[in-house]
C-alpha cells in the first residue's frame, strides 16, 4: 500500500460527538520515524503489525506533516499547537552551524508561559505523565515543570547516549538518560520506556489520564538487541530489497540512502512496533481499551540524507525526496495514526495537516475546550482547506540550506535563503518532487512566495543574518 491510494468519496471523519468525560489519552511519538517506515505506509523492509493494526482500526492520515524537519521545533508545536516560528523555536535545541548565513536567533526551551496540551488536561482533572524524550529545554524546563505530574526519561538531550542499560557513557555525557538507574545488564530502551508508560497506566487506570510515550528510537545510535539485529538480517538476506548501490547524491550537498536495507534499522522498527502492541494488550487487560484515545505521530521525517562525506542515514523515504533535515517531503511528511475506539468510521484521511493540530484534536476528543492556537481540531468534518507554512532557518547535518516553504493544495513553493531561489511542485503529480515548475508557472510561484512572507511576518519569524566571514564553500 502506498500514499497514492485515492480516497473515493468523502473524506474520513474523526468522531465529533461528545465523549464521556472518563475517557483516557494516550499520545505516541516515534523519533526520526519516517512515512514510510510502517508497513501499512509500503515499507519494504520493516515488520510493523502492531501499528498496522493501530492504523487499520483508526484513521490513517497520508498527507500529514512535521511543521519543521528537526525534532525541538516539532515537539513544541505537539505539545501547545502553536506553529515553531511563532514560538522561536526553530531548530533542534543545541543545533549550531553557519555558512553563507548566520543562522536565525531561537529559544533554547519551550516557555513556561505557553500553555501545554498537559496543562489543559491537568486542569481537566487528569493524571499526567511523560515517558521519554522531552528536548524542549534543561532543568526547570523539564515535563514536571510543564503540566506533567509524572517524569521519566525527560530531560534536555534529544538522543541517548546508549539504547542499552544503564544509557550512558563513560564518564558521563550530557546524553546519559536520567531516572532509570535501577535497571539491568541487557535491558533495551524502548522496552523499559514501555514498562515505566504500563506502570503508569495500571497506577491510573481508575482514573482519566493523558499519557504521552515518547520513545528515543529510532534515532542514532542504532542499536538493538543483537538476537533482533540476527533475525532480521536472515530476513534481508533471503530476500533482498535492495539495488547493488542504494545511494544517490541527491540533493546536490549530500548523499541520500534510496533503499530500506539495514537489519539493525529494521530490528529498531521492530522493537518499536513491540511496544505498541504491549501498550494496546495492556488497556485491553486493564478494561480500559474502550475508552482510551491512541494517537501515534513522528516528529520528523526519517534519517535518509546527510551532507556528501558523511555516512548516509539509516533508512530511506523513497519514492519521496531526501529525509530528516530538509524541506522535501521526505523530511517533514510523515505518520499519523488517531485510533479511536469509541466509535467513528476507519479509513483514511488526505486532506493535508500537520502538527500543530494534534493538540487541539486531542483536547476536541477528549471533550475539552480547544483553545486558539495555530492548529485547529481534525475531529471536525468538512474543515476547509488551508495552506500550511514551514520555517527553518538552519543549516543541518543533512545538507540542508536555510530555507522555508508553503503547502497550498497540491502545489508547494520551497524558498532559499542564500539565494532567494525558489522551486515549485506539483506533490498530486509528482509527489517526489523531481520536477521544477518554478520557471514555467512564474505567477503562481510569485503568489505562493507573497503568502509564505506574509505568513513569515505575521508570526514575526526571525531570519538568517548575512556572515560576515564568510569566504565561499
Amino acid at each position: 500500500m502506498t500514499r497514492f491510494l485515492v480516497l473515493i468519496g468523502l473524506l474520513v471523519a474523526l468522531p465529533s460527538c461528545t465523549p464521556a468525560p472518563q475517557s483516557n489519552v494516550v499520545l505516541v511519538i516515534i523519533d526520526d520515524l519516517g512515512w514510510k517506515d510502517l508497513s501499512v505506509s509500503g515499507s519494504e523492509a520493516y515488520q510493523t503489525p502492531a501499528i498496522d493494526r493501530l492504523a487499520q482500526d483508526g484513521i490513517r492520515f497520508t498527507r500529514f506533516y512535521s511543521d519543521s524537519p528537526v525534532c525541538s521545533p516539532t515537539r513544541a508545536a505537539l505539545m501547545t499547537g502553536k506553529h515553531p516560528a511563532r514560538l522561536d523555536i526553530t531548530n533542534w535545541i543545541g543545533g549550531q552551524q553557519k555558512g553563507q548565513l548566520l543562522q536565525a536567533d531561537y529559544e533554547w526551551q519551550l516557555p513556561l508561559e505557553e500553555t501545554t496540551v498537559a496543562e489543559h488536561f491537568k486542569a481537566a482533572g487528569y493524571a499526567t505523565g511523560f515517558i521519554g524524550k522531552w528536548h524542549l529545554g534543561a532543568e526547570g524546563f523539564h515535563p514536571e515543570d510543564q503540566g506533567f505530574d509524572v517524569n521519566v526519561a525527560g530531560h534536555a538531550a534529544g538522543h541517548p547516549a546508549s539504547f542499552f542499560w544503564p544509557y550512558e557513557r563513560e564518564g558521563g555525557s550530557p546524553w546519559d538518560v536520567p531516572d532509570l538507574e535501577d535497571g539491568s545488564e541487557g535491558e533495551y530502551l524502548t522496552d523499559r520506556l514501555t514498562d515505566e508508560a504500563l506502570a503508569f497506566v495500571e497506577a491510573q487506570k481508575e482514573n482519566p489520564f493523558f499519557l504521552v510515550l515518547s520513545h528515543y528510537a529510532v534515532h542514532t545510535p542504532i542499536q538493538a538487541p543483537a538476537d533482533m539485529i540476527e533475525t532480521e538480517q536472515a530476513r534481508l538476506d533471503a530476500d533482498p530489497p535492495c539495488r547493488p548501490d542504494p545511494f544517490d547524491d541527491d540533493p546536490e550537498w549530500s548523499t541520500t540512502r534510496t533503499c530500506q536495507d539495514r537489519a539493525d534499522y529494521a530490528a529498531m522498527m521492530t522493537s518499536t512496533d513491540q511496544s505498541i502492541a504491549r501498550l494496546m494488550q495492556a488497556l485491553e487487560d486493564y478494561g480500559i481499551g474502550d475508552r482510551t484515545i491512541v494517537v501515534f505521530v513522528s516528529d520528523n521525517g526519517g534519517l535518509s540524507t546527510l551532507r556528501q562525506g558523511r555516512t548516509s542515514g539509516p533508512t530511506s523515504n523513497r519514492p519521496l525526496r531526501a529525509g530528516k533535515g530538509y524541506l522535501y517531503e521526505g523530511g517533514i511528511r510523515i505518520p499519523f495514526i488517531v485510533h479511536d475506539p469509541r466509535g467513528g468510521r476507519p479509513g483514511l484521511r488526505t486532506d493535508p495537516a500537520s502538527t500543530v493540530d494534534v493538540t487541539p484534536t486531542l483536547l476536541d476528543l477528549a471533550g475539552l475546550d480547544v483553545p486558539d492556537v495555530d492548529g485547529r481540531s481534525l475531529a471536525r468534518p468538512g474543515l476547509e482547506e488551508r495552506p500550511l507554512f514551514f520555517h527553518f532557518p538552519h543549516y543541518h547535518g543533512s545538507g540542508n540550506r536555510p530555507g522555508g516553504a508553503v503547502i497550498d493544495g497540491q502545489f508547494k513553493l520551497i524558498e532559499w535563503f542564500e539565494t532567494g531561489d525558489v522551486e515549485l511542485y506539483d506533490l498530486e503529480n509528482d509527489p517526489g518532487e523531481w520536477t521544477n515548475l518554478a520557471a514555467d508557472q512564474p505567477a503562481l510561484a510569485d503568489s505562493l512566495r507573497t503568502l509564505l512572507g506574509d505568513w513569515r511576518t505575521s508570526v514575526e519569524a526571525k531570519m538568517p543574518r548575512s556572515n560576515p566571514d564568510w569566504t565561499g564553500d
